[in-house]
């Protein structure tokens, strides 16, 4: 990772994690999931624009091209985490 992909956000960690799972939830979920499944998705929590990427990096560098200043969640389409770690899977059955 390189010095300028990592800057201190604007909110607390906890609040970007309720605010990007709000939004994802609420806006963009119908919209990804049918299509992008098992993408990554980054998401600016203070304007809801998004980026979609295979890995977190480039979602995550694609959005700061358009919004540097981002406080940015990251998440997996279609499942409630990024990574998981053990057996069983976070994947959604709904």
């Amino acid at each position: 990772m390189q010095d300028s992909d990592v800057r201190t956000p604007n909110r607390p960690r906890d609040e970007i994690a309720r605010l990007g799972d709000e939004i994802y939830e609420r806006d963009i979920r119908p919209q990804v999931e049918p299509t992008h499944l098992g993408d990554v998705i980054a998401i600016d929590v203070a304007s809801g624009d998004y980026a979609l990427a295979d890995t977190a990096r480039l979602a995550a560098r694609g959005l700061r091209e358009r919004r540097p200043e981002a406080d940015v969640w990251l998440r997996r389409v279609g499942r409630s985490t990024l990574r998981h770690f053990g057996g069983g899977s976070s994947r959604r059955t709904e």
